[in-house]
């Protein structure tokens, strides 16, 4: 199975815009939204058949047995992220949202009296029709996205839909969330904004699927807001051999069109025109 994802050096440059095109575009049968922390792909597919819904458990939280504690401190002096403390009774509990899981409490505790807790670290959500769309939300303050976004994309490959490709909106930045979700990718399209933080989050955001020896293309969003930037990227491109697809112009019926719950390819617009040529060439570049 053949995968397109499209990433971007942080939130906002327009990711999921494109994204929700080229499903529209390519009449895909399986996508997914792997930004976990804050999926949004749905409110444009409006998928509504839900075949699966079920909590995510990541890392197991740590509770404290008062009854076998000696109050002897040395969880609360040892745990890292200070989430041992005495409560109001005098008693040593742990808070489950400054717990990240690390067990060294539990590890060091003369009376083991600190045991492993299970808590949903999120929610997994498949629909199925005649397409297949594969989300989750993580909770808030939780961690472990990477592990929770390795499941969506599972829950794709395990799907009773047939399909030759899937189409998956990843998330922003280069942390543990990219890295799980370039996990077996052919092409990973980055949307760029035209200023120097976008450049500065190209290079970054092209080192960490080098890393994974994904081939990566270009596209700039809202070029003509800064035609400096977007020639610098342009160049930066050439001279690095990396496929550039093309450059979509600043436009307010994007906007509408995402208030109407639709994707751009799907009205008549200068942005969705420049993203049915992306299009193009992106399916070009995942033959090839």
């Amino acid at each position: 199975m053949k995968q397109l994802l499209i990433l971007s050096g942080k939130g906002g440059t327009g990711k999921t815009t494109v994204a929700s095109a080229l499903i529209h575009l390519s009449n895909a049968k399986a996508y997914a939204d792997c930004d976990v922390d804050a999926p949004n792909l749905h409110l444009i597919t409006q998928q509504s058949v839900m075949a699966k819904e079920k909590d995510y458990f990541g890392m197991p939280k740590r509770r404290i047995q008062n009854e076998k504690c000696i109050q002897c401190g040395l969880c609360a002096e040892k745990c890292r992220f200070d989430a041992i403390k005495l409560n109001h009774l005098n008693q040593y509990e742990i808070d489950p949202f400054s717990c990240e899981g690390c067990s060294v409490c539990e590890v060091l505790c003369p009376e083991k009296a600190i045991q492993p807790l299970d808590a949903p670290a999120g929610r997994l959500y498949l629909f199925e029709s005649d397409s297949v769309f594969s989300t989750a939300k993580l909770n808030m303050g939780s961690g472990t996205s990477g592990k929770l976004i390795t499941e969506v994309k599972q829950q794709l490959k395990d799907s009773n839909v047939p399909f030759p490709f899937a189409i998956i909106d990843g998330s922003p930045g280069i942390g543990c969330p990219v890295i799980a979700s370039l996990s077996n990718v052919t092409v990973a399209l980055i949307v760029i904004e035209p200023s120097l933080s976008g450049i500065s989050d190209m290079e970054r955001i092209i080192k960490t699927a080098q890393q994974f020896r994904v081939k990566t293309a270009i596209c700039v969003n809202k070029y003509n807001t800064n035609l400096d930037a977007t020639e610098k990227i342009v160049k930066f491109c050439q001279l690095n051999h990396i496929p550039f697809l093309g450059k979509i112009p600043y436009d307010r019926c994007v906007v509408e069109a995402v208030n109407q719950g639709k994707s751009i390819a799907e009205i008549n617009c200068s942005a969705g025109d420049a993203v049915k040529l992306i299009y193009k060439k992106v399916f070009d570049l995942m033959e090839g």
